[in-house]
């Protein structure tokens, strides 16, 4: 009895972890999306449109967005000008096909606020519509924390993990390094100025995760304070293999709730997709941006 009861614990084991470990897992590439061009009917060719609607370069190129064009499989006009004001604003080679260099981009993890903001009136069909700054970009309207906000106030909820807590407070320490910005944890009696915490799923914002790989987080422009990352990935607070390093995200999430949407430059730390491989620190770009806007 002894031993069979043994041999369900191992059992019970072995698919717990197999579950652990296949869930974070990153997202793979389907292959056969390499090299996909206008004309092409192709399964899988929806993911692709979704994802260039969601962060801003599809709906730029067409009048509607309707759910038939994005749960088409057919690689048509518009999709081809997407692609291109993708490699553009991207600095890849501008070619409109889903090369190798494209694809791998897309499927790194990433934050999940659009990259693309529309700068004039016009739904013409042509990325000359859209302003592509070669440096750091500001929310619509410049949305930043009033004048008299300098020093803001945080908490961590839903059960945030202690041993990522100082992964965070560093990212503030090096916003603060670098800006009249000051931080400190909110007392029990007192509102915070931004509240951090694990979601997954739909989990009210209006914004879903979208589970293991993908999206890795997101945070709201001022004064919305909001910074959330996803508990459906695999976190660490050091660099390991498929996980998302915890001050990578919360340095980038932290730039959003500053006032600075999404740069063009790779090196910088609001560039969208959160480096997996080493540790972040802010750029002249991102230093730049936020003097900008808190000249």
């Amino acid at each position: 009895m002894a031993f069979k009861s043994l041999q369900l614990f191992f059992l019970l084991l072995a698919s717990f972890t197999s579950h652990v470990i296949s869930r974070h897992i990153p997202t793979p590439i389907p292959q056969h999306l390499y090299g996909c061009r206008k004309g092409d009917n192709v399964e899988g060719i929806h993911s692709i449109k979704k994802y260039l609607h969601r962060y801003g370069y599809l709906s730029h190129n067409t009048n509607t967005s309707s759910h038939i064009e994005l749960n088409s499989n057919t690689f048509d006009d518009t999709l081809e000008s997407a692609v291109k004001l993708y490699q553009k604003w991207s600095k890849l080679n501008v070619s409109g096909i889903l090369d190798q260099q494209t694809l791998d981009q897309i499927f790194k993890p990433r934050c999940g606020l659009p990259d693309v903001i529309m700068k004039s009136n016009s739904n013409k069909n042509t990325e000359d519509d859209l302003e592509i700054s070669s440096h750091y970009a500001l929310f619509p309207g410049n949305q930043k924390w009033p004048d008299y906000k300098r020093h803001l106030t945080y908490t961590f909820t839903n059960n945030f993990p202690i041993d990522f807590v100082p992964s965070v407070t560093e990212a503030m320490k090096e916003w603060a390094a670098h800006s009249l910005f000051t931080f400190s944890q909110a007392a029990d009696d007192q509102v915070p100025d931004i509240n951090i915490s694990f979601q997954v799923g739909d989990h009210g914002d209006g914004v879903p995760f979208d589970g293991p790989g993908g999206v890795v987080g997101h945070a709201f422009a001022p004064t919305d304070g909001r910074l959330h990352l996803d508990g459906d990935d695999k976190w660490s607070a050091g660099l390991e293999t498929q996980k998302v390093n915890v001050m990578n995200a919360a340095l980038h999430e932290l730039g959003h709730v500053l006032g600075l949407a999404h740069s063009t430059v790779q090196q910088a730390v609001m560039w969208p997709y959160i480096d997996v491989y080493a540790l972040k620190a802010l750029t002249d770009d991102d230093i730049a941006g936020l003097t900008a806007l808190y000249p």
